[in-house]
């Protein structure tokens, strides 16, 4: 019958059609029997939706407004509000991406000092492949404090061997602020979070978009990112300027610099802030011309070998006084990483500190193919750094930092079971902040004021009672590690190794993470690498001081290299229980 119907008359016009029949009889009535105030309410309301259906027909850029005037408009209302009706009413607790509704709840209890302990036991699938633990200690400790601490540059009482070394080593939290940027975060969400920083005692990096009026109004420690635009630090060409680093990089609320070459979120590729968000507060911090697209370019010009990076980070920490200086990754090619190693060993030279960066990291938008596919996962990039160094005997001299999801004082232990001495937090202080996980940074449209720039929009974050919820989200946090560590029976969270995470393998099967990874014996890549696992074995003869490229390699006649190369990539960056890999 409809099918008979739609040949003689397009079903899909209904809605269009009764709107155009109601405005007839509207119009009819209003001859018929005058004006009255619902007569002309309505006979507005059906001529609206008559010039919206004309409207639909006559436009080009929606097929589906064409075939379904008035009505079409539904479909796009409805997908407006599907994150939202998903978020409150479909998902589970735990199965929403990148953060579930109990690790955001989590946060948001910790960030407001409200109880956190859940009743009737966990949520999760303790029988599921991958769950993990700690092994507690019949003799658990115990701690009087949950500041916990790590000398970065040295200590007061060794400092640091390095070629031109660190003389102002810094005390840092082992929990801090990742880096976010002034531009992408709004000016309260910057007050709020080194307001916070400030009253908990840790660290607040900058982000590459240099510090902004707004980090400094309270005094909250800084990390002062420098990336390849080198804002804050540049000339009008957009070289390095020694002149303007030194004279930001001295002042004593920067405690540490710290260079970035990549970051998870996409690395590997600039950016551009459009020059319509060039505003002059930007402008000012950055360096850059008011209202004109500032480009961040996707590698530094002020450096072109892995010897001129160390030189260069050596230059930086002059200039900034002896400040501890280092710099964050993303791992990428093994080879170009083993280099930079390299380059210590030939200069002498060694940063303070590497930041580890994981590909599952990132608070600002990114492109979708760099955020699901380039760049190693946390867990191997921070695993193979870890491991390079202790090959080298260099581990004493370089912390490691890290970042990637960190939320749960257990995401803090498991890092540092994996080598990390401190982590950074980017999108759990966020939510601290009162981020609803709305993913919709890049539009200037923040439903809750910290990702925009839009004044009217960002004073909804009230900077006083946001940053005092950044301090008890890391207070909160800080204190449920304090329990971890106890219940292990240890002293501090750097005596947490992979001998006490324990993984699911199967239903039948757990192991240790130690037995599930591989571990460096102290120098072992000063010598022979016949016994080492296949990414050393094949990627570190391949490397050198004077260049990121990797040089011709040395064939073994056993093994066609095609097959050697794929199976030292994929290992390098492959999952640890099927693999093993480093």
């Amino acid at each position: 019958m409809i099918h008979q119907l739609n040949s003689l008359y397009p079903v899909r016009y209904t809605a269009f059609a009764l709107c155009v029949l109601g405005l007839l009889a509207a119009l009819c009535a209003l001859v018929a029997f005058g004006a009255s105030l619902p007569l002309v309410l309505a006979l507005g309301a059906l001529g609206a939706l008559v010039a919206v259906g004309v409207y639909d027909l006559r436009q080009t850029r929606h097929a589906i407004l064409r075939n379904y005037p008035v009505i079409g408009h539904i479909r796009f209302m409805l997908e407006y509000v599907r994150p939202e009706v998903r978020q409150y009413f479909i998902e589970s607790d735990s199965e929403a991406a990148p953060f579930s509704r109990a690790q955001r709840s989590l946060v948001y209890q910790r960030a407001k000092g409200e109880p956190d302990n859940r009743p009737f036991g966990t949520h999760l699938d303790v029988g599921a492949r991958g769950y993990e633990w700690v092994n507690h200690s019949m003799a658990p400790s115990h701690l009087t404090s949950s500041d916990f601490r790590v000398w970065i540059g040295g200590s007061p009482d060794a400092p640091s061997p390095s070629v031109s070394p660190c003389t102002q080593p810094y005390h840092a939290s082992v929990f801090n602020i990742s880096a976010m940027s002034f531009g992408a975060l709004s000016a309260n969400a910057v007050l709020a979070l080194n307001k916070g920083a400030q009253l908990g005692g840790f660290a607040h990096d900058t982000g590459e978009g240099s510090i902004s009026q707004h980090h400094r109004v309270h005094g909250g420690d800084l990390i002062w990112e420098i990336g390849s635009g080198y804002f804050g630090c540049r000339n009008d060409d957009g070289s390095f300027s020694p002149e303007r680093f030194a004279t930001n990089a001295q002042d004593p609320q920067v405690k540490m610099i710290e260079l970035k070459l990549s970051q998870g979120a996409k690395p590997g590729h600039g950016g551009v802030l459009p020059a319509a968000k060039v505003t002059i507060e930007i402008a000012a911090a950055r360096g850059v011309p008011v209202g004109k697209d500032c480009i961040s370019p996707s590698r530094h010009s002020a450096f072109a070998s892995p010897v001129e990076m160390m030189q260069f980070i050596a230059r930086l920490r002059e200039l900034s006084g002896g400040k501890p200086t280092g710099f964050k990754f993303c791992l990428g090619h093994p080879w170009e990483w083993f280099a930079i190693v390299k380059a210590m060993l030939v200069t002498g030279i060694t940063p303070d500190f590497i930041v580890v960066d994981g590909a599952e990291g990132g608070t600002g938008a990114a492109p979708v193919e760099f955020s699901d596919h380039v760049g190693a996962p946390l867990q191997e990039g921070l695993l193979l750094v870890h491991n390079t160094l202790v090959g080298v005997n260099l581990r004493e001299r370089v912390r490691i930092g890290c970042a990637g999801k960190v939320i749960t004082a257990f995401d803090i232990a498991r890092m540092m079971a994996l080598g990390a001495d401190w982590c950074n937090a980017g999108r759990g202080f966020m939510m601290a902040l009162g981020c609803i996980q709305a993913q919709s940074c890049h539009t200037g449209h923040c439903p809750t004021g910290v990702t925009t720039q839009d004044a009217q929009r960002q004073q909804a974050l009230v900077v006083p009672d946001k940053a005092s919820r950044v301090a008890q989200f890391h207070h909160s946090t800080l204190h449920a590690l304090q329990e971890l560590v106890q219940a292990a029976g240890l002293q501090h969270p750097k005596d947490i190794t992979a001998h006490h995470i324990v993984r699911r393998i199967s239903d039948t099967e757990v192991r240790l993470l130690s037995n599930l990874i591989t571990r460096m014996q102290p120098g072992a890549l000063l010598g022979p690498l016949e016994a080492q696992h296949n990414v050393f074995r094949l990627y570190w003869p391949l490397s050198s001081a004077h260049s990121f490229a990797a040089s011709e390699p040395a064939l073994e006649p056993s093994v066609p290299h095609h097959v050697e190369v794929a199976h030292a990539a994929v290992a390098a960056v492959s999952d640890l229980p099927a693999t093993a890999a480093v």
